[in-house]
């Protein structure tokens, strides 16, 4: 399983070991998956920079992605539009491959407007409405806004967010590994 995404992904600021993908392995492994996580989180990458990268993270027996992209578009204000079309490639990358994609949601901060962070938003959904996928909205639920999940930057998530995103995960992770 492969976990394709940002900082957030990579566990910027906390030890490897309690990014939320370590999380989820060890729970993989507590419900006696053999499953191994990759996590192909890198600080600062866009959804082009995910794009750039893909057919290296789908080597090999990848048996489900997990698309954890658009924070860093956000933060940087990129048109939606763009970073619908990077997510788009992305996810036929995979369906090329047969492999199962779990989008995950971002929001975009507030500072760029309402008008901004609705077509923000809508981008996930319609990704997901558009390719049948399964979809969890917000990585960040629960963890967001939150100061103590968050590291002093007030972006990054501490070891208890990670742990917060891993949960939050789970239940659909789960599912879509049973099926």
């Amino acid at each position: 399983m492969v976990i394709l995404g940002d900082s957030l992904t990579a566990g910027l600021g906390i030890p490897r070991e309690q990014s939320y993908p370590a999380v989820l392995q060890q729970k993989l492994k507590e419900a006696g998956s053999t499953l191994e996580v990759v996590n192909a989180g890198v600080s600062g990458d866009t959804t082009a920079d995910g794009l750039r990268r893909v057919t290296w993270a789908l080597e090999g027996d990848v048996r489900l992605l997990i698309l954890a992209l658009g924070a860093n578009d956000g933060l940087r204000g990129l048109p939606p539009t763009q970073m619908k079309t990077n997510l788009q490639s992305i996810i036929h990358r995979a369906r090329q491959r047969a492999i199962p994609v779990l989008l995950v949601g971002m929001e975009a901060p507030p500072n760029y407007g309402e008008q901004y962070a609705a077509s923000f938003r809508q981008v996930f959904h319609d990704l997901a409405r558009e390719n049948k996928l399964t979809f969890v909205p917000f990585l960040l639920e629960g963890v967001a806004g939150v100061p103590n999940l968050n590291q002093p930057d007030g972006i990054h998530p501490t070891s208890a967010g990670a742990t917060r995103i891993a949960n939050h995960l789970w239940p659909t992770l789960k599912t879509m590994i049973d099926q």
